[in-house]
């Protein structure tokens, strides 16, 4: 008997005739002989359909009331898919993260786990039952409900399977796989049979929407092999493992593109020691994470300072900002560009070889996009572009690096 966690995303349970499908899956799997625990996401787009309602009653919700709300749409999918399991005659039942103890820290919408206490799972596991528990969602040192982030359930998934120590933990999703770019961009793109976990955490951090970055960090991190794959068809997925040696023959593994990015710069910062620390740690205590950064070199005694957030900490980040700004550094002000778009090369073969950002550029170039900022680390490259030129800067560097 094996213990199989499964995940299944917004889009495998979009309506009743998926959620049936999917249902069908696990009772097959179940009757193999398997515990099941299945973690779910809300219903297509009820997430963004929760967001929009907030808006509406209000423009700034509080974070607390937010994540009140938007996790109710994983609570009634798991109610669901429980409900579409007991109708084919096996035991189910559904469990929120306090029933499951999902504990996280105290950041509302961002919220980090910090411990799991499976008992429960691992008592309705024993009396034979399906546990169908609702992803993105924890409980806070204050009993408050707080979700993981956009993404979030694939972290659940990874952090329950380690809690449970599973045999497997299967990541569903509506593409068969990991691509070397979002086939939805790149008609050719081509399904990677296995990938490392560094390159599948730089691609999902650069906006490969496969799955969330935390959830491959938290897999690395305590040795959770991940199984991607779709919930539409049979076929074999993806496997995210450590590297192999044969991964380094490769010098490109795949395309990704962010386009949630915006760019902000602080003009006319005094060129002084301890500037850009009073920046950063006020972004920090909002928790607000910073991509991309570029200082200008020193003319007149200052100097201006660019870096990219998400889009969605925009007005967070502009607001936090100012007030850095007026109170601490006499910068002349604050300007932001939410038509940003981040592309970005990844492999672990670029550890092995040169010339990667030369011929990265130089197909950018052969497109007339211009590049406004530069990132690196020891296997990707990313440049910050126009949003507009985002689909034809993925398929040029896909050509560029042969990856079709």
């Amino acid at each position: 008997m094996s213990l199989i966690v499964q995940k299944y995303g917004g889009s495998s349970v979009a309506n009743p005739e998926r959620i049936k499908n999917v249902a069908s899956r696990i009772v097959g799997s179940y009757k193999e002989g398997n515990q099941m625990v299945v973690v779910v996401s809300a219903l297509g787009d009820t997430t963004d359909e929760l967001i929009d309602l907030a808006h509406k009653i209000n423009p700034h919700p509080e974070e607390r009331e937010m994540d009140m709300l938007i996790s109710t749409g994983e609570q009634m999918s798991s109610a669901l898919l429980a409900m579409a399991i007991q109708s084919l005659s096996c035991p189910a039942i559904s469990l929120i993260a306090q029933q499951v103890g999902i504990r996280t820290d105290n950041v509302h919408t961002k919220a980090k786990i910090v411990k799991i206490e499976p008992a429960r799972i691992l008592k309705e596991l024993s009396a034979g039952k399906i546990v169908i528990v609702a992803g993105f969602q924890g409980m806070t040192t204050e009993e408050d409900i707080a979700t993981l982030g956009r993404g979030g359930s694939d972290t659940t998934a990874v952090a329950l399977a380690y809690a449970l120590s599973a045999d497997l933990c299967e990541i569903y999703t509506d593409v068969e796989g990991v691509y070397t770019a979002d086939p939805r961009i790149v008609e050719k793109a081509r399904k990677l049979s296995e990938i490392s976990y560094d390159e599948m955490l730089e691609l999902a951090a650069l906006g490969a929407k496969v799955l969330q970055s935390r959830s491959v960090e938290f897999a690395k991190r305590y040795g959770v092999r991940l199984h991607v794959r779709s919930s539409l068809t049979k076929e074999e997925g993806t496997i995210v493992k450590e590297e192999v040696p044969k991964m380094e023959d490769l010098l490109v593994t795949g395309v990704a593109a962010d386009t949630d990015q915006a760019k902000v710069t602080i003009v006319d910062i005094p060129d002084q020691p301890g500037m850009a620390a009073k920046v950063f740690s006020g972004l920090a205590k909002e928790h607000i994470n910073v991509d991309t950064i570029v200082q200008s070199s020193s003319l007149k005694g200052t100097n201006d300072i660019s870096f990219t957030v998400a889009k969605s900490d925009l007005k967070k980040a502009l607001k936090t900002l100012k007030k850095i700004s007026d109170e601490q550094l006499t910068a002349w002000g604050v300007t932001s560009d939410d038509e940003a778009a981040k592309v970005s090369v990844v492999g672990v073969g670029m550890r092995s070889y040169s010339g990667v950002a030369a011929k990265m550029f130089n197909a950018l170039a052969d497109k007339n996009i211009n590049i406004e900022m530069i990132s690196t680390s020891e296997i990707k490259i990313s440049c910050v572009i126009r949003r507009e030129k985002t689909e034809e800067a993925v398929r040029a560097l896909h050509k560029a690096f042969e990856l079709e």
